[in-house]
Parts: C-alpha cells; structure tokens; sequence
C-alpha cells in the first residue's frame, strides 16, 4: 500500500473571486435602483448643459410674459397703421383745400420804412408779426399779394441773424425799395386808425399799405400824416361800426393783415373782427355794448329817482 497521499485537485483559473463577484453584484444593484441615474448624469453634468438647462426653465417660465409682449406689439401696429391712414386722409384733405384755393388780386403792402423810430426789441416784434403774416397768408383760401417794402436796417438784420430761412419765402415779395416806387400813386390805400374815411369794401384792384411801425402809441398819427404827404388815399377799418373795444382802436400789424384775409373769405367784417382780434382787447359786439350802456343809464336813472323820492 502507498504511502503517498492523494493530490488535492486545484481551483479553475477562471473562476472569478467570491468577493469580487459579490462588489460587482452590489454595483448592479445600485445601477438599478430609481433615480440613480438621474443623480450620476447630475454629477457628471457640464457647465454648458448647466447654463442650457437654466435657460430652458427660465423660458418656461417667462411664456406668459412673452405672451403679453406678442399683443402688446401687435396692438401697437395696430394703431400705427390707423394713424398712418387718418394721417393719409388729411393730408388728402389738405390738398384738396388748396386745390380749391383761389389767389386775391388785391395787394397787401406792409411799408418797413419806420425802421429809425424804433428800439430792437419793437424791431423783434415786428418780426415775428411779419413771420405771422406770412404763415396766416400761406395757408388763406384767398392770398393777398403780399409786398415787404423799404426792407433793410434793423429789421433785415434781425431777420438774417434770427430767422435765416426768410430768403427761401414763397408767395411774398420783399424789397429795399419804397412801395411808391413799385406801385402806381391812385393805386396805393393806406390803412390808418387816424383817417376820417371808413373803408366799406375792399377793392381788389387796390395796393392796401399797413404800416410796419410798434411803437406804443409814440408816434401818434404817423401814418395818416404820412400819406396825406404822399397824396395817397387814406382809410380806417370799419371797427367803430361793430366793435366796442376796451382798448384804444389800434391793431397790431398781423391782425390788420389777418382781418383783411378773413374779410376775403367771409364777405363780412362783423365776422372778420371777432375771428381774429385777441381777447384782451375786450373786443364786445357793439349792438351787446349799446344794450348794455342803454341798461346802465336807465339804472342810474332809477337811483336818481329813488333818491329824489326819499328826499
């Protein structure tokens, strides 16, 4: 009998190790539990999934407020739209006004040649009277041939300096010389509060003169003595016929100049006084202002009788 003991019969090489295989039972658990999928892409997530993830939650976010902007925008083109039709519309009803426009023979004269007699400041306002003019003009259903005579001194200068476009006027003639130069004598009318004569009705074949003159009443006169020197017609605006003024009858230059386009397009000169005098000359109709001095009289009359009576 053999003393040799048997030989033990040695492990597989290829099998794997108890432990490993239970380390890589329990990762296959974890893989498998809920969530733990979500928690290892979360860890490994990159900044630039980070930022995209952010901004699609702040564009779910905002959907309602993006909602709100759409109609708001779409409101807006909405009114454009109906502004750009109804601006359309007038400027169609513009045009059509001065294709009806009908150009005055009549030739309005405003005679600058009191340029020495005024301050700079009167100057100013004479300008701007003139700019006045010239805009009321533009737009009137009936122009007048607007004449600027004796243009020069003070007020050209002031023009140049303060209102440069004045060389590109349309519609208007300006010149340095004097209206008796440019106009035949029995053709010139010069409109003076001062003249006895009171105009009724505008002749349209007529050189109407305004004189270009603020000056506070300093030089009373002026312009009526002017054109009996001249030997030119004279007249006065029918004002005391239907106006009852607070103030002294003397207008501005525009507002003559605006009376006399209102006079054109109405025919009637109670109209063309209260469209354009100004308030603060307390302009009243004069048949309201005989009522009402009429009223005054009789109750002074009646306290004279009372008094009387009391006695």
């Amino acid at each position: 009998m053999s003393s040799e003991m048997p030989a033990e019969n040695p492990l597989p090489t290829d099998v794997p190790d108890v432990e490993e295989k239970i380390n890589s039972n329990d990762n296959q658990v974890k893989k498998g539990e809920p969530g733990s999928d979500k928690a290892e892409s979360i860890g490994v997530m990159s900044k630039r999934q980070m930022k995209k993830l952010m901004k699609q939650k702040q564009w779910e976010e905002q959907r309602d407020l993006r909602r709100q902007r759409r109609k708001e925008k779409r409101q807006k083109r909405k009114l454009e739209r109906q502004y750009q039709l109804e601006s359309n519309n007038e400027g169609s009803d513009r045009k059509r006004i001065r294709r009806d426009v009908v150009p005055s023979t009549l030739r309005l004269i405003i005679d600058c040649s009191f340029d020495n007699l005024m301050v700079l400041k009167d100057v100013k306002k004479l300008h701007k009277q003139i700019q006045r003019c010239y805009a009321e003009n533009r737009k009137a259903l009936h122009p007048v041939q607007f004449y600027l005579t004796s243009h020069g001194g003070q007020l050209k200068n002031n023009m140049n300096e303060n209102d440069k476009g004045w060389v590109n006027w349309k519609d208007i003639h300006i010149s340095s010389e004097h209206y008796n130069e440019l106009m035949k004598k029995e053709d010139l009318v010069y409109l003076t509060s001062d003249s006895p004569d009171v105009l009724n009705e505008l002749d349209e074949t007529k050189a109407y003169v305004i004189g270009g003159l603020v000056d506070h009443n300093h030089h009373k006169g002026i312009t009526y003595k002017k054109a009996l020197q001249q030997g030119i017609g004279h007249v006065q605006l029918p004002l005391g016929n239907f106006v009852k003024m607070n103030s002294r009858k003397v207008l501005a230059v525009n507002h003559v100049f605006e009376i006399i386009l209102s006079y054109l397009e109405k025919r009637n000169w109670k109209e063309a006084f209260f469209n354009v005098l100004p308030p603060r000359k307390g302009a009243s109709p004069l048949s309201e202002a005989n009522d009402s001095s009429k009223c005054e009289l009789r109750e002074k009359e009646a306290g004279e009788d009372n008094s009387s009576d009391s006695d």
